[in-house]
């Protein structure tokens, strides 16, 4: 029974365990409540503790019966070995001795490839991996870092066929040598754009659907210099972490200060030129892999990869006849990528099939009572009710916590530590936004039956929420609640393997004859998603939720008790 383990020490720490044909996988972060789990210091490595233990004590293993232990190493690898070498070692002497000594490195981006392409089901593939910096490249190639790779994939050959490598730009001390990152470039703007407090990249992408992109275009796309070869150059410093240069746009000038000074309109304008320049940039390197590689499919994944926005420009306009976003494209899925290298091309284990969920992590446990105040009442052993009880208050536009089965892995809650509610009345929108401390302008997003969404959404959504489709303007009047501004929605698609939703979207298409539920992640404002029941029954009282599912138990809030079908509730016994 071999096993495998992969390890990400660096922001969105992670741990990925492969055993028997069965994938484990947990972030750092749900432990700790730092959201990102990112270092308090620059340069700061923390080891998987928790999220490492936790898929050890899950497969019944220990740290001897692991065969393969692999990371994501970020030092240059020089022709030597040895930098890479220093980094296994500092690595390793974080680990319990039978894991450190097993230990191995992997480039960032081929783990990020990798934890999509192994995962998508596809032979011939062409992988494109985009973020703000990846592994060092060692001085056989370029210095620098990787931003944007790419891969010709299949089954038994991982090619990279394309490495942007850093330019001489004219700076204000002499040549200064930039970097294409296009992660950077994104993040650089966001900040200028969106107030502290509010998550700068996804809020930008979501303002951007409400401005006029040709305002700023050209003086955007300044910005970029777009080549031969998929070759994209950032000038200097949009591509870097300097946020201290103004941007200067019709004489006014953009800082990180100039969040809360400027207008919305304006802000949204800058968003949506930046998303569209952002976009061609990506979609220019699609081409020249699809030229590259003739592959039908691209899998992409790394940072960039959670603009969901760009994914569906992507499935549109790349060339290719189908797209896979990684489950889990953050840096959280190079412990995936690394584990699934370790399974099929080191120990030469077959393909796990690809999945349509992503609920590898760990399950919630029981509800406790006595944190509850007075007049919430407690449902336990609901059973087979549980869904009909659920889909009845959802239906009656009550908002409800959904927590079911193994935690999701990746940023997305999926359906099981979700907050659900109708689609179908606006105001349900701006309660959530309210409740859960958004700016206004966010959307939500829809959850819905695979089988049924041609009817609803032009363009395919994915079973992770990774991509952005339009809804049907024929069906808009009836879901404004999960409708943007310009009528997109971040789809996630429910297939019939799914074991946290379906039951609950089936039943709630029978009695509503709507097959979409609006899907948000149960979590406070800045904070990671909900790992335990301890957790959700603290958000249901104080986000002001109406309900919260926890396995078969089911907790109502005192106004919304007394109004239940009094023959559904008459079968439940109450303990």
């Amino acid at each position: 029974m071999p096993a495998v383990l992969g390890l990400n020490f660096h922001h969105d720490t992670s741990a990925c365990l492969i055993v028997d044909g069965r994938l484990y996988a947990a972030e750092e972060e749900r432990w700790s409540g730092v959201k990102h789990h990112r270092a308090t210091r620059s340069g700061l490595l923390t080891p998987p503790a928790q999220s490492l233990a936790w898929c050890l004590e899950a497969a019944g293993l220990t740290p001897e019966d692991i065969d393969e232990v692999w990371t994501p190493g970020m030092r240059p690898n020089s022709p030597t070995g040895a930098w890479m070498s220093g980094e296994r070692e500092e690595l390793a002497a974080m680990l319990p001795a039978p894991l450190a000594k097993r230990l191995k490195l992997i480039s960032h981006h081929t783990a990020h490839v990798l934890a999509g392409y192994l995962l998508s089901g596809e032979e011939h593939a062409a992988g494109l991996v985009i973020d703000a910096g990846g592994s060092a490249l060692g001085s056989d190639i370029a210095v620098g870092r990787e931003r944007i790779s790419g891969y010709d994939l299949h089954p038994d050959r991982i090619d990279r066929v394309h490495q942007a490598l850093p330019t001489l730009s004219p700076g204000r001390t002499g040549p200064q040598r930039t970097h294409p990152s296009l992660g950077h470039f994104y993040r650089n703007l966001a900040m200028r754009l969106i107030p502290p407090g509010d998550e700068a990249e996804g809020s930008m992408m979501a303002l951007a659907a409400h401005g006029d992109p040709d305002r700023f275009h050209k003086e955007l796309r300044d910005l970029l210099v777009l080549g031969d070869n998929g070759f994209v150059h950032v000038t200097e410093p949009w591509g870097s972490y300097d946020t201290d240069t103004p941007l200067v746009l019709d004489g006014a000038k953009w800082t990180p200060d100039s969040a809360t000074d400027k207008c919305l309109e304006l802000r949204a304008d800058l968003a949506a030129a930046v998303q569209r320049v952002f976009s061609e940039a990506v979609v220019h390197v699609a081409w020249h892999l699809r030229l590259l590689t003739g592959a039908p499919a691209l899998v992409f994944s790394g940072g960039c990869a959670l603009n969901s926005h760009l994914n569906g420009t992507l499935a549109e306009r790349s060339g290719f006849d189908r797209l896979f976003v990684a489950p889990a494209p953050h840096d959280a899925g190079t412990a995936v990528g690394a584990a699934l290298f370790a399974w099929n091309h080191v120990l030469k284990q077959p393909r796990l099939p690809a999945p349509e969920d992503a609920n590898w992590g760990p399950a919630p446990g029981p509800v406790p009572t006595d944190a509850l105040p007075s007049g919430y009442r407690v449902l336990r052993g609901v059973g087979d009710r549980l869904v009909p009880l659920a889909a009845r208050l959802l239906a009656d536009h009550r908002v409800v916590g959904w927590v079911q089965g193994g935690l999701e892995f990746g940023p997305r809650a999926l359906g099981h530590r979700s907050v659900l509610a109708h689609p179908g009345r606006q105001d349900t929108r701006h309660r959530l936004n309210a409740l859960k401390r958004r700016a206004a302008f966010r959307p939500f997003a829809p959850v819905a039956l695979a089988e049924e969404v041609a009817a609803w959404f032009v363009g395919e959504g994915d079973p992770f929420m990774n991509r952005v489709v339009k809804v049907r303007a024929c069906r808009a009047d009836r879901v404004p609640a999960i409708v943007h501004h310009d009528g997109t929605a971040r789809l996630q698609t429910v297939g019939r393997q799914h074991s946290g939703l379906r039951a609950l979207l089936e039943e709630f298409h029978r009695i509503t004859d709507l097959p979409v539920l609006l899907n948000t992640s149960l979590n406070f404002k800045g904070t990671p998603i909900l790992r335990t029941a301890d957790q959700a029954v603290q958000a249901l009282v104080e986000l002001g939720l109406d309900a919260l599912a926890v396995e078969d138990t089911l907790v109502l809030a005192p106004d919304v008790a007394h109004e239940l079908d009094d023959v559904l509730v008459a079968a439940v016994v109450d303990r």
